[in-house]
């Protein structure tokens, strides 16, 4: 199957050649992971059959955030810890983005933008929730950052997963939302979203760099609902470690053009996008997040700070389904339970275990043209 790296190898030499004045130490960093990733580069492991003699090698993943190679296993382990954060009620995903006039500015100060515009679409749910009028409560809310289209092109915005209620101040009781059919009006948060954002640039001294236009539109906000429970954090992982593009998206390479599909939003069919490799690497690197940026943040009864009153939220939440759980006792047939851990079968003959011989040492250092070059002098 083709792949991100097969194009990082083949024609990343000559793209830093042309551009690396303008690439970042992030960005080599990134195609140096890529490219080594799961090769002897990085070294692993080497098994062999007990029955049949045959060898297996395994080797290491790079763990970067950004390669398309090792979201899924990062994905799935995420799932098992947030088991213990999750609530047992009904969520929303909120969807925060900015109009075309900002993207510019979030470009050229990554890490400034994108922390104001997480903080700031969180303080927008965070005071329209805390009305009575739609819920008056706190909610428990997961974000996660997100930077692109399905063409990837540049689209910074936020997803919020948040539960579709909260814990009352006093924490006596779990408040439902006030409306059944929403959780609160998108034309109200985006106003509140866009003041507040405008306020934090001002703070920042970065207003004067944004065109009045930006101010005169109306922004948008999505807000739907996501399920229960366990559907509802199957559903926002896909968003948590999904890469700018996966593997799987794309189709064919001939070292001067690359083409990957994806699904239009508006027909939802699946289209084809052309571009050359020196097009699809600007675009896939446009997307790599600054150093130590957090993505995923945590906010009100999800937040560390809050571990008190999230166990109070789901002790209430517990009391309140008691009826409920007495109703389907008797009814529900236990699964078949999965072994404590799976045995490496051999995949050729199908009947020996695979058993670790031997360690296999990195082989490779990165070219000269993969290292970063060195900083600026002052």
């Amino acid at each position: 199957m083709l792949e991100v790296a097969d194009v990082f190898r083949e024609a990343g030499p000559a793209y830093r050649e042309r551009f690396a004045a303008r690439m970042l130490p992030s960005h080599f960093k990134v195609m140096r992971d890529i490219e080594r990733c799961r090769t002897s580069a990085l070294g692993g492991h080497l098994h062999q059959c007990d029955r049949c003699g045959h060898r297996q090698y395994s080797y290491h993943s790079c763990r970067n955030r950004h390669c398309p190679k090792c979201q899924g296993d990062h994905t799935q382990r995420w799932l098992d810890e947030q088991q213990a954060l999750l609530l047992p009620c009904p969520y929303y995903l909120v969807t925060f983005t900015i109009p075309d006039q900002l993207r510019a500015l979030a470009r050229s100060q990554q890490k400034i933008l994108y922390g104001i515009l997480m903080s700031c679409a969180a303080q927008a749910l965070q005071k329209l929730l805390a009305d009575p009028q739609w819920l008056g409560a706190r909610p428990g809310m997961l974000a996660v950052l997100h930077s692109w289209t399905r063409t990837l092109l540049y689209h910074p915005h936020v997803h919020f997963l948040l539960t579709a209620g909260g814990l009352t101040h006093d924490r006596q009781a779990w408040r439902h939302p006030a409306h059944r059919d929403f959780l609160v009006p998108c034309r109200a948060l985006s106003v509140i979203f866009r003041a507040k954002l405008r306020h934090a640039l001002q703070q920042a001294k970065l207003l004067d760099q944004v065109p009045r236009k930006a101010w005169k539109k109306k922004w948008v906000t999505h807000c739907r609902q996501a399920g229960n429970g366990a559907k509802a954090l199957q559903y926002v992982a896909r968003y948590v470690h999904r890469v700018a593009i996966t593997n799987a998206r794309l189709e064919s390479f001939d070292r001067q053009q690359l083409t990957f599909r994806y699904r239009d939003n508006r027909s939802g069919q699946l289209q084809r996008c052309v571009l050359s490799t020196d097009q699809f690497i600007s675009r896939f690197l446009q997307h790599v997040l600054p150093s130590r940026f957090t993505k995923l943040r945590y906010y009100g009864l999800f937040s560390p700070r809050c571990r008190v009153a999230l166990e109070r939220a789901r002790s209430l939440l517990r009391q309140a389904q008691e009826p409920a759980d007495a109703a389907q006792q008797g009814h529900d047939s236990p699964g078949d339970s999965e072994p404590a851990g799976a045995t490496l079968i051999c995949p050729v003959c199908h009947v020996g275990r695979m058993t670790l011989i031997a360690d296999l040492t990195p082989q490779w250092q990165p070219p000269s043209d993969l290292r970063a070059p060195p900083p600026a002098p002052p």
